[in-house]
């Protein structure tokens, strides 16, 4: 375990010794820099001092649990940012809700496996690292886009977006498939010197004592057996990576002169994690919960990518009034909240509804809100053009319907209809 105060590690907390053997043997068998804290107040006070890349937080301690832990980093600007997993024999689902609700982004079930204790790291620290890359990007891409007509901004949102979610994919990828490419043959360099390893234990049976301690001191017995399932847990993050990738290009897929089949849940769920880093607690912004209740829809002749706009553009906007409304303290004490229904209904139509439980729109606003260069934010916030682009993809690309419902005071619904196959 490195004591380079700077160097950047993973934090466990846990106060059985058991379990702080098995994650600190796969956290070092993968390579990763680690501390290890055995309750939540000094996990609290090494957090203050150092901060880590990720935290894994057992639920069961003496003291403060890891709840009030957890919800202590949350609460504090400087480390909400945190990932934290939870590692606990706690499964049931009132457990995991309440975990969830207070900012963890995974549960680990003990007893662990190492493979997915290390997958399931990899992952949340990938998308941690993707997400800071996402912000500074979407930060610098903003600043460049211009105000156009409808259509021009239309065009131009596509691409820049696009261009630079699937840049990232494409970068994922190179260092993903140098991985893949050579699990393989790194896995045949190993088992062929364990066979000459074996081989030498066998023709010379007695080591010399230097040998002998060194072998012991190794455990080389373990090493050789380790590593073999070190490299399984590579095959399962470079997995999952892949998977992450293929969401990101699943959001910036171009569209063609011709509409094509596409899942709209893809298209949601893709869009939500290009948005994931907006929705996390942020030291007086509470978690925005996101709620998704989705039917059974066929794949949707259209347009994917002008799609995946709109999505973004309304959960956008869901969470910028959910923001205003925490900053002007209107949400009382309701958490908030973004639900996401879909359903078909007999007449082969596609039903999406957005609902956020912020302050609402007055009616005298919302008959204007798909006006094109109409917009109640302040001037450097918006252009106006965001829900007349929105509106336009949905009534003359997909020949359906953008509608709002709101309530003052109580909440926001958008409702998006369009027929299954629409020519």
């Amino acid at each position: 375990m490195s004591t380079n105060t700077n160097a950047k590690f993973i934090l466990i907390v846990d106060d059985n010794p058991t379990n702080l053997s098995v994650l600190s043997e796969a956290l070092r068998g993968a390579g990763f820099r680690f501390r290890v804290a055995i309750d939540g107040e000094s996990a609290l006070t090494l957090v203050e001092r150092n901060q880590p890349e990720l935290i894994l937080l057992d639920l069961q301690m003496p003291g403060i649990d890891g709840f009030e832990t957890c919800r202590r980093l949350k609460e504090n600007h400087a480390t909400a940012s945190i990932p934290i997993i939870f590692t606990t024999a706690l499964t049931d689902r009132e457990s995991k809700a309440k975990g969830f609700a207070l900012g963890a982004v995974d549960y680990i079930p003990k007893p662990f496996e190492q493979g997915e204790v290390i997958a399931r790291v990899k992952v949340h620290l990938q998308l941690k690292h993707l997400t800071e890359s996402l912000e500074e990007q979407v930060r610098d891409r903003t600043n460049d886009l211009q105000k156009a007509q409808v259509q021009l901004v239309q065009q131009e949102k596509l691409s820049s977006l696009g261009e630079m979610i699937s840049g990232i994919g494409h970068e994922l990828n190179n260092p993903i498939n140098f991985i893949v490419n050579n699990i393989e043959p790194l896995e045949e360099y190993i088992t062929g010197v364990s066979k000459i390893l074996d081989l030498y234990q066998q023709e010379y049976p007695r080591p010399s004592p230097k040998l002998k301690d060194a072998i012991e001191d190794l455990d080389l017995e373990f090493v050789l057996e380790d590593m073999t399932k070190i490299l399984e847990s590579f095959r399962l993050g470079t997995k999952m990576i892949e998977n992450i990738s293929t969401s990101l290009r699943t959001f910036s897929r171009s569209d063609s002169e011709t509409k094509s089949l596409a899942d709209l849940h893809e298209c949601l769920d893709s869009t939500l994690m290009i948005l994931q880093h907006r929705l996390k607690n942020k030291g007086d912004h509470p978690q925005i919960q996101v709620f998704k209740t989705y039917g059974t829809l066929p794949s949707v002749l259209c347009y994917p990518g002008q799609m995946n706009q709109v999505f973004m553009n309304i959960l956008a906007n869901a969470i910028d009034a959910l923001n205003e409304a925490i900053v002007k303290g209107k949400l009382h004490v309701r958490v908030p909240q973004i639900k996401i229904t879909t359903q078909i209904t007999s007449k082969k139509q596609i039903v999406i509804q957005i609902a956020d439980n912020g302050i609402g729109i007055p009616e005298s606003i919302q008959e204007r809100l798909f006006e094109p260069m109409f917009t109640t934010k302040p001037v450097g916030k918006g252009t106006g053009l965001g829900l007349a682009i929105a509106n336009q993809i949905i009534v003359e690309k997909h020949h359906g319907t953008l509608s709002i419902n709101s309530q003052v005071g109580e909440c926001t619904v958008f409702v998006i209809e369009i027929p299954v196959e629409n020519i």
